[in-house]
């Protein structure tokens, strides 16, 4: 056999195999693995009905932080293709109901979510809370863990605690001794009202400034005490009248949304010229509803700032504007930011997203952003951190570098309260797991 022959022939064999091989090749490259799926959050909020901005205000937030998270590669996991999973965040409309809201948890566990975000309104975060622990008890392979991120009723952290519930706002007896601290330093001020709404949180806010107020400010007369309709008030001219004819000085609320920003309106067109102190005066709509009228008189608490003077801090806030340049999109929170990264931290730190481990590691939660920290506190599930108090000004005043909403007035730090300082005892007694 001559060695041409014998050349022709295993060419042809190389020529057939690579024939029948191809098919394979390109089986292969037309099909990529596929990506690991992504840990779904629920959030739970009005995204209609009269408190919808607030919920949208929400949402960019966390879509701005899970963007963040996943640009860096995702929550790393063992086991995981890749090494990550991504995070993928879905909105569920309460419409500003309870039992929507329960139906939109069933609706998100039944899509495969088992992390829960929602906190406006403590009263559905407390029927989040009683829906969580009956689910998780009866049905342990559907556990959810539940992140709140703004209802602050302390009994969620005190008697109503619970091992499936994070909270990551000061709640409001702790807003309210911030606030307090401010009151204590008007030596002027005599005569005060209270106005709130009347569900679970605007009662505790109106019955710990009662108390704080006793105990700081005795010299202190408490001239009106009221709660309100929630989201059902449209024409606060009433209330103004009797805020006014009450000789008030100054008027402590807890409202948000439009009864806070409607409230202020009102009393500004009746022509009140006293002080506000508030939980949520800094955005929203407030601070251009009182125009002129509320520099120097308009006083909120917060987690921060955006005019906390440090440059992280200004990095902070402008990286959000860039991503949310319209001035009706600006209201952020670095809470919710700390939130997600607490998240990420404890899913990392746990190797799993498994409600038991998770949660266990969140109690460790320990996390720095841009210069503001946070912790867990594990006793209770309260996050600690600093809290800032700020007074309304106009945009380029010292210390009021960046407005609100485009509105011309921002709010100049006048008071950081340390984290130490502001962290208060707890009563919870939770069934751990």
């Amino acid at each position: 056999m001559s060695s041409s022959f014998i050349w022709r022939r295993e060419a042809l064999k190389f020529v057939a195999l690579a024939l029948c091989a191809k098919p394979f090749s390109a089986l292969a490259q037309a099909t990529p693995s596929v990506p690991p799926a992504p840990i779904r959050l629920a959030l739970i909020e009005s995204m209609s009905g009269p408190f919808a901005n607030t919920g949208e205000a929400v949402f960019r937030n966390l879509l701005w932080a899970v963007e963040r998270v996943n640009a860096r590669g995702g929550v790393k996991l063992p086991g995981v293709a890749g090494g990550a999973r991504a995070l993928q965040l879905d909105r569920y409309d309460s419409k500003g109901q309870n039992e929507e809201a329960l139906s939109a948890l069933r609706a998100a566990m039944d899509d495969g979510a088992r992390i829960v975000l929602q906190g406006n309104s403590s009263a559905t975060a407390s029927a989040l809370v009683d829906a969580i622990d009956k689910n998780n008890e009866r049905d342990p392979s559907r556990r959810v863990i539940f992140l709140n991120y703004a209802a602050v009723d302390p009994a969620l952290t005190n008697e109503r605690c619970s091992f499936w519930h994070f909270r990551f706002d000061a709640h409001a007896d702790m807003r309210v001794a911030a606030l307090m601290a401010a009151v204590k330093d008007d030596a002027a001020l005599k005569r005060v009202y209270l106005i709130g709404q009347n569900y679970s949180f605007g009662q505790a806010v109106l019955r710990e400034s009662r108390r704080q107020l006793g105990v700081q400010r005795p010299d202190v007369e408490i001239v009106g005490d009221e709660l309100h309709p929630m989201g059902k008030v449209k024409d606060f001219a009433p209330y103004a009248t009797k805020i006014i004819a009450s000789g008030a000085q100054a008027v402590v609320t807890g409202n948000w949304g439009n009864d806070l920003t409607l409230l202020v309106k009102a009393a500004r067109e009746a022509g009140f010229n006293g002080t506000f102190y508030t939980f949520y005066g800094n955005a929203l709509g407030a601070p251009a509803a009182i125009g002129n009228a509320g520099i120097g008189r308009v006083i909120a608490v917060a987690d921060w700032l955006p005019n906390v003077q440090t440059a992280q801090s200004e990095a902070f806030y402008r990286a959000f504007r860039t991503r949310f340049p319209k001035p009706a999109d600006d209201y952020v929170h670095m809470r919710l930011q700390l939130m997600i990264e607490s998240l990420v931290q404890a899913a990392e730190r746990a190797g799993s997203v498994d409600a038991v481990p998770l949660a266990r590691a969140l109690e460790q939660a320990d996390v720095s952003l841009y210069g503001q920290r946070g912790r867990m506190r594990a006793a209770d599930h309260q996050f600690q951190q600093q809290l800032v108090v700020g007074v309304m000004d106009r945009q380029g005043r010292p210390g009021v570098q960046f407005d609100v909403e485009g509105s011309g007035y921002g709010f100049r730090v006048v008071k950081t309260i340390a984290a130490e300082r502001a962290e208060l005892p707890t009563s919870c007694k939770m069934k751990r797991y």
